[in-house]
Order: structure tokens, then C-alpha cells, then sequence
């Protein structure tokens, strides 16, 4: 039996020299290919990520492209028998150009080569010229024009397109919107020399200033037909505002009839205000250029809420109204534009967007926005001397008329003029706000609204996001992770380090679900409660382990080495339910029976029911099995010939782990740091659904905010692909690269100089 089993002293023991060649080629085939597979798979993931990073720039780029223009068309001034020009427009599609002239005559033409298309001819009164015009509505293409006997008409020009065998047709009309009979404006039959208005829902406003050298404020009501929708005005009130007073040179209403402004050729602004009941009530006055120059050309820019204001200097000045700190509203100055020391001779606004752009004494176009404070070109004209200038709806082309009786037609292209480094990371004077904010709001229900980019609100509200995650999630991670792999039992530890595991498999959007409609208003109805449970449970749970020290060594014994830590799970609950208990007895007791408005009043905090306490608990709950589970295995990896030297030469557990385990584990811990965070700036679904989303610079823990993901998560679906929204969110994604790039970056460098440092231990 014994020699059945015994080695045949022939059998010579298996080496690899013993393979077959083909064995060998076999084997040698399959290491080259998974050596090039691997290598081929790190390749692959580096150039993903090339890939993604330059499909980020291409998107981005554009945004930092220059203004540029060039010139169209150039032709002689079509009908030159109609009179001169007093107004100038261009339509959307840049293929009709109108002219209004002095003898009544409203001259449609082809913005390309200057042929006429219709002539209409304005029921100017009998014997009477026309004396002055002002722009009323771009947008809605409405033109006042005041007659020399103190009369004054509004017409409207607009635009039908169709579509006649699949080709564009555009016919323009001209309307009446106020009836083709004149208002009367001034008694007498006083000339008016300039005039401006602004329409309300119920109310026509008329600014005037006649011969007489009067200005005065008229007031229609406006009354429209049910049947066919046409509108008829009855004369309310007229007010004198000046009597007597320098000639002004610019008079504005804004659109919402709360301010008037007229300016005077002495370079003196009146600024007033207008009640409820369209009284005016002169608000302040002062000198437009106090360090001299004088007033060239005044506008609203779009929307009615700045005024541009130009000096013979080259300087351009943007006002709005701010209220101080009593509540009443001044002007200011807020920015300065300049486009050389020549005078500027026309302003011309954007009508959607807050841009606008000049030409000076130099024959010289400059496009400017507001809001970037940014200076987007300067471009010689090939006119001279010109006299009026359009710039068409969508800012992509200007027509302008000179000296000489030529039309020129300028295609510009200016797609961002929105972005600067100022408007994207610095503060900006928004219109309607009483100082420099950061402030991101992409869209509103008006198309005066002026976008405000500020990435600083995101940026910050990624990184208070990830921070009170990661002041959660860290030490519970880190200090479970210690123990899980030092002092627990191998049974137990086989149970819980699966159980912490799997809970990176839970979908984040259930975790955003669960901390948006349960946690928070959970976390609201028994705020003390939880404070109680952040601050008492550290010190409830190491106060237990000092009592579980003093206990006798018999009584210890009954529970076997490494499962002491099932003893925390009833302490857990106990002190859990007993701070959620008493919570509302805090409440009434320390808090005045309201948390919220304790907070509110004997803090000044504010709280809201989303916030970043909850997003921490929700995030920290999602970032620990990560740093958990790679902690847990270094510490658990560490060569045990270290740990028994260290145990043999007299350490205690405690010693062994901090001053020799924790060194050697120390690179890949904090990989798991860099991992967690890496995952908390990068989350998305939990804090889309439980912060609330309002992108504020807070550091209150009892505040929301909006992350760079959560951001881009919700705006880039409504975006229009192309537009500067829509790039600036790619530019957002191309920030949170480069955050999580450079986060990635260090911690790399910061492992391996650990890993060094400990690597001889």
C-alpha cells in the first residue's frame, strides 16, 4: 500500500525548463499581450481625458474671441428727394434700412444696395415741419415726432415676414399707435425743439421743451377699443418743470415712468422722480463732468435702468440709481468708458443686450458692455462726418449715413461681449443692486435683463459643499477604518466592513431623494435635537469606553477581545433617541420655543430648511464607504513584522498603531481623503436635491448653496446651445476639471512624499 503511493525515483521534479517550447512561446505570448493590454488601457484613459479636456476648451474658446467688423456695403443715399434724414433704422434680418425725413416722408430700402422698396408718406399737419424726433421703444419700433406748432405724432415702424414658394419675404408697413391725428402738446402754437416720452400700461408721458424755452410733462390716458384693439388718448394733466431754463440737450423717461432726466447744454442733470400719480418731483441736480468736458449725447441703455452719457473728451459715463442708507435714491456714476480723447458724437445702445457703441469727431466705431466693463473694439469708418447710426436688434450690424449723402452697412461680430475676467471672478455693480456683488442669476422673464455670471457663488458653494461632507465623513471614516482592521475581531470584521462597502452601491439620487424630503424637514422639526447628537456622541461614546476601563477585569472578560465595539450600538441609539427626545424640551426651554427664529434674532443667522448641514450628513453618508474601505485596507496591509517588532520592543496596541501603523498607511490614507473629496466636489444628485440651490456667498452652516455640478446640471438643458450661457456653464464643467485635476495632482505629490518618507520604516 505504502509503495502505491510512493514517488517513482525516476520522476524528476516540474521546472520551467521542462515545458514544451510551445509551452513556453505560450507563455510568453500571453505576458507581452496583457503587458500591452494594460499599457494600452492606461493610454486609453489618459487620452479620454485629453479628449475631454480639449472638447472643453474648443467649447469655451470662442467666448474669449475679439469683436471684429467689417464693411458690408456702401451706396448713395437712397431717394435723396424724400429730404434729410432724421431718423435711421435697419431691421433684424439686415435687409430693409428706413429712413424718417424731414419732409414727412418714411423711406423703406434695401440695406444691401440701397434700392427703394416702399415710400409712405406722414400725415404731417398742414404747414407745419417737423421739429424734432426721438426713439420712444426700439424693440417695439416706436418714433415720436413734435411739429413747429406744438403738436407731436407717433408712428411705428414693423416688419411681416412670410414665406412666399419657400422664400423669405419681408414687407414693411408703417403704423399709427396713437391715432394719425397730432396730440397737442404745448397751448399756442410753440415749436417743439425736443421731445421724449414713455408709454405705461394706462398712460402716455410726454417730455417737451418749446421755444419758449419751457419744458413741460404732459399726461394721456390711454384707452383701447374691445372690438378692433386701436387706441385713443385723452390730455390728463401738463406740469412745467423748467421755465425758462438753459437749453436742454437730452431728455429721458424710463420705461417703468418712475424717473426723468433732462439735461442741459450747461452740463447741469435734473434728475426727477415720479410719483404713483405722475407728479414730478425734482430729486437732485447736479454737473454731468465735473472735471470738465461737455455733454455730447445721452441714452438710455437697454431696459431704462442705466443712462450713457458722453462728453467732448472721449469719455463715456454709466449712471443708474442706488439707494443709500436712508432709503433714497441717488445717481451714480458707476463705470467709465473712453474711446481715445477725440468727442464722442453718438451713442448708440444694444436693444437686447447691455452693450452699446460710439462714434467720435475721429470718424472712429467703439463697441462697449456695461456690465463686463469691457472695451470691445475700435475700428476706423469709411464715412466721414457721420450723421446718425443703427444698430440693428440683434447687435450684428450697424447702418450709418454721412456728411456726403452715402449709406454705409457694417456686419459686426460680437458674440460674447458678456465675459471678462471681472464679470466671471470679480465683484460687479449690477443695475438695481446698492454695491458690487458676486452674484449668478443666468435668466430672468424680461428681455432687458442683465445676465450676471459670477462662477464665485458656485465656486464657492462646491467647495462649502465638499467641506462640511468631508468634516463629517473624514474622522468617522478614518476612525472606523482604525478600527475595523486593528482592534476588531476577524468574525466581526468580516461582517461590517462588507455592510460599510456596499453602501457605495446606494444611488446618489436616492440619497438626494431621502435628505431632501426627509432629512431636512426632519432635521428643521428637531434641529437642537441633532446639535445635541453632532456635539454629545464623541464624548458619550469615550466617556462609556472610560467607564467599560474601570470595570473589573472579570466583568470584561464575558465580552471576547476585539467585539467591544458592538457595546457603542445600544449607547448609539440611547443617545440618539435621547437627544431627539428631549429636543423639543431644549427648545421651549433654552430657545424660546423657536429654533429658527432664536437663531434668527439672538444670532442673526438665517436658516434654511435645505442647507449645508444636511447636504454634510446626506454627502458625508455617501463619501464614507470610500475612505472607509481604502483605509481600512492599508491599515489592515501593514507588513505584520512591523506591528509584532513594535508590540515586542514593549508598545502598547495604541503606540504600535499611531507611531508605526499609521506612518506606514499613511500615503494611502490620504489618497482616501483625496479620493472622498475628490468624489464631494464632483456630487451631484444630492446636493442638486437637498441645498436648495441658491448660488450665495454664506459660510452659515444653516444656509444653501449651489454647487458647479448642481448648476450645470440643471441650466445646461435650457440653455441655447451656442449662446454665452451655454458656454459659460461648459466653462463651469472646464473649472471643476481643473479643481479635481489640481486636487488629483497634489495629493499624488503629497502621497509620494510619504511614501518615501515612511517607505524604509
Amino acid at each position: 500500500m505504502s509503495s502505491a503511493v510512493e514517488q517513482s525515483p525516476s520522476a524528476a521534479p516540474y521546472t520551467l525548463d521542462s515545458e514544451l517550447p510551445h509551452q513556453r512561446h505560450l507563455r510568453k505570448f500571453r505576458d507581452i499581450l496583457t503587458k500591452n493590454l494594460v499599457r494600452l488601457g492606461g493610454f486609453s484613459i489618459i487620452a479620454a481625458i485629453a479628449l475631454i479636456f480639449i472638447y472643453l476648451i474648443s467649447v469655451v474658446l470662442p467666448v474669449f474671441f475679439p469683436a471684429d467688423t467689417k464693411l458690408k456695403a456702401d451706396y448713395p443715399l437712397p431717394s435723396p428727394a424724400a429730404g434729410d434724414t432724421l431718423f435711421l433704422s435697419i431691421e433684424e434680418q439686415l435687409e430693409v434700412g428706413l429712413r424718417v425725413t424731414a419732409k414727412g416722408q418714411a423711406v423703406f430700402f434695401n440695406a444691401a444696395n440701397g434700392t427703394d422698396i416702399e415710400n409712405y408718406s406722414i400725415p404731417v399737419p398742414e404747414s407745419a415741419q417737423i421739429t424734432a424726433v426721438a426713439n420712444i421703444d426700439s424693440a417695439e419700433g416706436i418714433i415720436a415726432l413734435g411739429f413747429n406748432d406744438g403738436t407731436a405724432l407717433f408712428i411705428k415702424h414693423h416688419y411681416h415676414i412670410d414665406y412666399p414658394q419657400d422664400q423669405r419675404r419681408i414687407t414693411p408697413h408703417i403704423e399709427y399707435p396713437y391715432g394719425e391725428t397730432p396730440l397737442k402738446i404745448n397751448p399756442g402754437n410753440s415749436t417743439l425743439q425736443l421731445i421724449s416720452a414713455a408709454t405705461g400700461n394706462d398712460e402716455l408721458v410726454i417730455l417737451a421743451y418749446s421755444d419758449e424755452k419751457k419744458i413741460s410733462a404732459s399726461v394721456f390716458n390711454k384707452e383701447t377699443s374691445l372690438f378692433d384693439e386701436t387706441v385713443t388718448l385723452e390730455h390728463d394733466s401738463t406740469s412745467l418743470l423748467l421755465n425758462n431754463a438753459n437749453r436742454p440737450v437730452g431728455m429721458l423717461i424710463d420705461p417703468e415712468l418712475r424717473w426723468a432726466y433732462i439735461a442741459t447744454d450747461e452740463d447741469e442733470l435734473y434728475v426727477y422722480r415720479i410719483d404713483e400719480d405722475l407728479s414730478f418731483f425734482l430729486n437732485e441736480k447736479f454737473a454731468l463732468n465735473p472735471d470738465g468736458g461737455k455733454l455730447t449725447d445721452l441714452k438710455f441703455a437697454t431696459g431704462g435702468l442705466s443712462l450713457l452719457s458722453s462728453n467732448d473728451q472721449g469719455h463715456i459715463y454709466q449712471w443708474f440709481q442706488v439707494r443709500n442708507k436712508k432709503g433714497e435714491y441717488k445717481l451714480h456714476k458707476i463705470r467709465e468708458f473712453s474711446s481715445g480723447s477725440s468727442s464722442i458724437s453718438i451713442i448708440e445702445p444694444e436693444q437686447r443686450r447691455k452693450g452699446f457703441l460710439t462714434i467720435n469727431e475721429q470718424q472712429e466705431l467703439s463697441v462697449f458692455h456695461t456690465t463686463a466693463s469691457r472695451h470691445l473694439l475700435s475700428e476706423p469708418l469709411a464715412g466721414k462726418n457721420i450723421k446718425h447710426a443703427a444698430l440693428s436688434p440683434r447687435a450684428d450690424a450697424v447702418l450709418l449715413e454721412d456728411a456726403g449723402d452715402r449709406i454705409y452697412l457694417y456686419k459686426i461680430h460680437n458674440e460674447h461681449p458678456e465675459v471678462s475676467w471681472a464679470s466671471l471672478w470679480q465683484r460687479v455693480w449690477y443695475e438695481s443692486y446698492d454695491e458690487p456683488e458676486y452674484i449668478w442669476q443666468s435668466s430672468a422673464a424680461s428681455n432687458d435683463f442683465e445676465p450676471k455670471f459670477s462662477l464665485v457663488p458656485l465656486t464657492f458653494g462646491t467647495i462649502k459643499a465638499a467641506f462640511f461632507a468631508m468634516l463629517i465623513a473624514t474622522p468617522m471614516a478614518i476612525m472606523g477604518a482604525i478600527f475595523t482592521a486593528y482592534f476588531m475581531s476577524p468574525l466581526m470584521r468580516g461582517w461590517i466592513k462588507p455592510t460599510i462597502e456596499i453602501m457605495e452601491a446606494l444611488p446618489t439620487v436616492i440619497l438626494g431623494f431621502l435628505a431632501g424630503l426627509w432629512l431636512a424637514p426632519f432635521t428643521e422639526a428637531h434641529l437642537p435635537g441633532i446639535l445635541s447628537i453632532l456635539l454629545l456622541l464623541p464624548p458619550a461614546v469615550l466617556f462609556f469606553a472610560y467607564l467599560w476601563s474601570r470595570l473589573p477585569v472579570e466583568i470584561r472578560l464575558f465580552v471576547p477581545e476585539g467585539w467591544q465595539a458592538a457595546l457603542l450600538v445600544p449607547v448609539t441609539i440611547a443617545v440618539g433617541w435621547a437627544c431627539i427626545a428631549l429636543s423639543p424640551w431644549l427648545e421651549t426651554h433654552f430657545l424660546g420655543g423657536d429654533t429658527r427664529l432664536w437663531l434668527d434674532q439672538a444670532l442673526d443667522i438665517k436658516y434654511d430648511q435645505r442647507n449645508a448641514l444636511v447636504v454634510g450628513i446626506a454627502m458625508g453618508f455617501a463619501v464614507i464607504p470610500s475612505i472607509f474601505s481604502i483605509t481600512e485596507d492599508a491599515i489592515f496591509n501593514v507588513p505584520k513584522h512591523l506591528t509584532n517588532a513594535s508590540l515586542a520592543m514593549g508598545a502598547t496596541q495604541w503606540q504600535t498603531m499611531t507611531r508605526v501603523i499609521l506612518p506606514t498607511a499613511s500615503p494611502a490614507i490620504f489618497s482616501a481623503v483625496m479620493i472622498g473629496l475628490g468624489r464631494a466636489v464632483g456630487e451631484t444628485m444630492i446636493v442638486l436635491m437637498a441645498t436648495g440651490n441658491t448660488p450665495i456667498l454664506d459660510l452659515n452652516i444653516f444656509e444653501g448653496m449651489r454647487t458647479l455640478s448642481a448648476n450645470i446640471a440643471v441650466e445646461l438643458p435650457e440653455s441655447e446651445v451656442g449662446s454665452t450661457h451655454y458656454r459659460i456653464l461648459f466653462l463651469a464643467a472646464l473649472v471643476l476639471f481643473m479643481m479635481t485635476f489640481a486636487f488629483n495632482t497634489l495629493a499624488e505629490v503629497i502621497r509620494q512624499s510619504l511614501r518615501d518618507k515612511y517607505s524604509k520604516l
